[in-house]
């Protein structure tokens, strides 16, 4: 049998920073998911209500790729209340010619992380006017950070604010990015604040309650919900999505069923068969993304395996050009 590389989470992020690179990376995926037959299956979702957790199973077939990858991700969300990470996981690649396994990324979510990071800022640079410089983050965690980050490398901001139900977090966090980005980054009193004065506003929790309403929206504001993966979460309120000038989602037969879409069409504010552009059809220039400053865009992430396959080949295509990782025989 073929040789099979075990990459560990330092291996990892030794090889993959969330740079230009990375976003490029992701941004090719969504322009993949639009323009090519990919074959993404519908997300596996395991629902453990008794510890507050999740786990979600991704994947993806890229035409042009030689490998694919199987993305295991959990988050049980009280993990931070005993001193563990709310996210883990890891990914299992295979040769998308033989179906042989070609490595194990013991990421422990590392590569989720940056793929999230790096959509957002996809997001960001193909709907966000070009001269942002204001942003909002909702949520002080390790996604929070990184979207921040994202969104810095496609805008260059001038000051940020963030939001979360934790003051302490929340203060906490905009430290931290006050001093990675060189930027006032400040904690918000309130989300009507927040929006009022953003420019981009990124949502970054598990709320399975709206945060989002539609009288915080405005003119021009680009807003990017990352949080709502799972048919019970919901960051952004239905009346919210119904006013807002343009929705783009990351894959239409998927946010019908788990984004902020989702509770959209359940409220009854969106007809359940209602088209709507996706992120890699904006990108592919199959439909029109923002068309004028003043619009007012709802951007709604879930995640896809698309994304999942194409950072799992980046890494191992940089682990074999290293020689990183630990490589056994099965």
């Amino acid at each position: 049998m073929p040789d099979v590389s075990i990459l560990s989470e330092p291996d990892l992020r030794d090889l993959l920073s969330l740079d230009d690179d990375i976003v490029a990376c992701v941004e090719d995926a969504f322009k993949a998911l639009a323009s090519k037959p990919v074959v993404m299956p519908p997300v596996l979702h395991l629902e453990i209500a008794e510890a507050n957790g999740e786990i979600d199973v991704k994947t993806a077939y890229v035409p042009g790729l030689d490998s694919l990858a199987m993305k295991m991700s959990p988050g049980f969300f009280d993990n931070p209340k005993i001193g563990l990470p709310s996210l883990n996981g890891l990914m299992v690649v295979f040769s998308a010619k033989t179906g042989l396994v070609e490595a194990i990324l013991l990421d422990n979510g590392y590569l989720t992380d940056l793929r999230t990071a790096a959509a957002g800022g996809v997001a960001a640079d193909w709907l966000a006017p070009k001269g942002v410089k204001i942003a909002g983050i909702v949520g002080a965690g390790v996604q929070a950070r990184l979207q921040l980050h994202a969104l810095n490398l496609v805008r260059p901001l001038e000051s940020a604010q963030v939001w979360a139900r934790d003051g302490g977090n929340a203060a906490a966090c905009a430290l931290e990015m006050t001093e990675a980005l060189g930027i006032p980054v400040s904690v918000a009193d309130d989300l009507a604040g927040l929006c009022a004065e953003s420019e981009v506003v990124i949502t970054t929790t598990p709320s399975n309650k709206p945060l989002i309403e539609a009288e915080q929206l405005h003119p021009g504001l680009t807003l990017i919900a990352m949080g709502s993966d799972a048919h019970y979460k919901n960051e952004v309120s239905p009346e919210a999505l119904a006013a807002a000038d343009l929705y783009v989602c990351d894959r239409l037969s998927q946010v019908r069923l788990l984004g902020e879409m989702h509770h959209a069409i359940e409220a009854g504010k969106v007809d359940p068969h209602a088209v709507f552009p996706e992120l890699g059809e904006i990108i592919a220039g199959e439909k029109p993304g923002r068309e004028s400053d003043d619009q007012c865009i709802l951007c709604d992430l879930t995640g896809t395996g698309v994304q999942d396959t194409a950072i799992a080949a980046l890494a191992v295509a940089r682990a074999r050009a290293a020689n990183a990782g630990t490589v056994f025989q099965s």
